[in-house]
């Protein structure tokens, strides 16, 4: 990908310098619609799960694949979509992956059943994968170098900002409408970017673009599905010693294995794995792919402790959430303050520790704790993810050669959307695994032929009770009580694995630079947008 700030001499057309900021806003809105999707589906889950026909009555294991199918092909397609940007030319790349993505959104809306709605989350996927390397290859030849940082903050601010409003914009959507609304929103949205990129947007492309690392690209996406297939499959069986359950994550371990061999042979890879011998560089991405294991995890258990134990609505949930965008927004700008006092080894082990003890805390979560605690656990984690995601761009910066800044940042939102895809897998896998062994003795009263799906989740059992009227009510505590002995269990397994980054980090990632040295790499270096 070529990402990286254009040569100093490079002189931006006048006509472009002067609607610059107006195609900020255009691709801060491309941007925008494909990070709001996924923070409006989190409220949305637990409505997908209900019956027909409030939702698609989804099981656990469809819901996780709903939400990694577009993770997955987002993220497997990420720099094959930047490399294809290059050579056939930024704009016709940016509409072509709006378009998918309108699409994508309208038939996820019509879905008739989770199988349709997970093929057509893999479409909205595929279409985000082509506009968010586009964006910032755009941005960087529409601004002169002396811009550039600054426009790349208000571009990644965006981020931030659809974190806020999409849990809330979907509590309002399924508080008037039904779930598939939360996907048909997309549809304007995308036709208003569309009209807007046509007429202001430049066309770029590389006049030296990479070749297209087509085998590596389908080995990357197979080996994540079958790894991300075999950890959700245990969670549904509560069994990880069943054969097809082994023999798939194997299989996935074994095409990964295999997608690593292939790349570092490869003379055109998508990935270079030698980045990987810097300790550095490697301790930053996992410190990426880490945050975003939690925050995806917690946001996918959270929504059924809120919604099926605590009662509130869609809406209610969004405000709930609040406080975690909040953090990140006023915390994320600073935390290079605190970099240039502590140095980034103690900001980000400190902030990893926070959110392990956060992820600890919600084992302290009862049915009739008092909803504030939640509130501030949710500010202290989004907290500790601001202080870990500005020091890690900077570090990723510091760790490779500055004509590797492209590359470099698609890296870390691979390993972000990949870390997220395992953090919903292997959570939402304990989850499962820990519900159905705390709700299995109590479903005695149910009809044989329905146990095995009451015992799926909190909502196939609240599901199960409803159709089995006054009989079915006796289910209601011990399915709250299984939930939230899950919920336990699943929150200090993903403390465990913060606690894992924490020292990771601790141990590789560099200390504080003397003052001079720091500004002299500061004034040589690319900012990276983490998005």
């Amino acid at each position: 990908m070529t990402t990286s700030v254009p040569p100093a001499d490079r002189r931006v057309p006048e006509a472009v310098h002067r609607r610059r900021w107006a195609i900020l806003g255009v691709l801060m809105l491309s941007l925008l619609i494909v990070v709001l999707d996924n923070s409006i589906l989190n409220v949305a889950i637990k409505t997908i799960s209900t019956p027909a026909p409030t939702g698609l009555g989804a099981t656990q294991s469809e819901l996780e694949w709903a939400i990694n199918a577009y993770t997955l092909v987002f993220a497997g397609l990420l720099f094959t979509a930047g490399l294809l940007g290059d050579r056939l030319g930024r704009k016709k790349v940016l509409l072509a992956g709006l378009a998918v993505f309108g699409i994508g959104s309208a038939l996820a809306a019509e879905s008739g059943s989770p199988v349709q709605l997970i093929v057509f989350r893999a479409v909205m996927g595929l279409g985000a994968a082509f506009v968010m390397p586009a964006t910032l290859a755009v941005l960087m030849n529409v601004f002169e170098r002396d811009e550039q940082p600054k426009a790349i903050g208000i571009w990644a601010g965006g981020v931030g900002l659809a974190i806020a409003i999409g849990p809330i914009t979907g509590g309002i959507l399924l508080d008037h409408f039904w779930w598939g609304s939360v996907f048909l929103i997309n549809v304007p949205i995308v036709l208003l970017a569309l009209v807007l990129m046509f007429w202001l947007v430049p066309d770029s492309r590389d006049p030296n673009p990479g070749r297209v690392d087509a085998v590596g690209v389908v080995l990357s996406v197979i080996g994540l599905v079958l790894l991300v297939y075999g950890i959700i499959k245990g969670g549904q069986l509560a069994d990880f010693t069943d054969v097809k359950v082994l023999a798939t994550i194997a299989a996935g371990l074994v095409v990964l294995a295999g997608f690593v061999v292939f790349e570092k042979r490869s003379d055109h890879p998508s990935i270079d794995v030698t980045y990987f011998k810097n300790k550095v560089f490697s301790a930053a991405i996992a410190a990426i792919a880490l945050v975003f294991f939690a925050l995806m995890g917690v946001t996918f258990f959270s929504v059924f402790y809120t919604q099926s134990v605590r009662g509130y609505s869609p809406l209610q949930t969004g405000l709930l959430m609040l406080p975690l965008a909040a953090a990140q927004i006023i915390f994320a700008p600073r935390a290079r303050l605190v970099v240039d006092r502590f140095g980034n080894r103690a900001t980000c082990t400190a902030g990893l520790l926070i959110i392990a003890a956060m992820l600890a805390a919600f084992a302290v979560l009862d049915t009739d704790t008092p909803i504030w605690l939640l509130e501030v656990i949710f500010f202290l984690m989004g907290t500790g993810m601001a202080h870990i995601m500005t020091p890690t761009s900077v570090v990723i910066m510091q760790a490779l050669p500055r004509e590797k800044a492209g590359s470099a940042s698609a890296l870390s939102n691979t390993f972000r959307q990949v870390g997220g895809a395992l953090g919903i897998a292997v959570l939402g896998s304990v989850l499962s695994t820990a519900y159905r062994s705390g709700i299995e003795d109590k479903l005695s009263s149910v009809p044989a032929g329905l146990r095995h799906t009451a015992g799926e989740s909190i909502e196939a059992t609240l599901g199960v009770a409803a159709k089995l009227g006054p009989q079915g009510k006796a289910l209601v505590g011990p399915a709250n009580d299984a939930f939230l002995h899950a919920m336990h269990v699943t929150a200090l397994c993903g403390a465990g694995v913060a606690l894992v980054g924490a020292v990771v980090v601790a141990v590789f990632l560099p200390g504080r630079t003397p003052d001079a040295q720091e500004g002299k790499e500061e004034a040589d270096l690319v900012p990276v947008a983490e998005h």
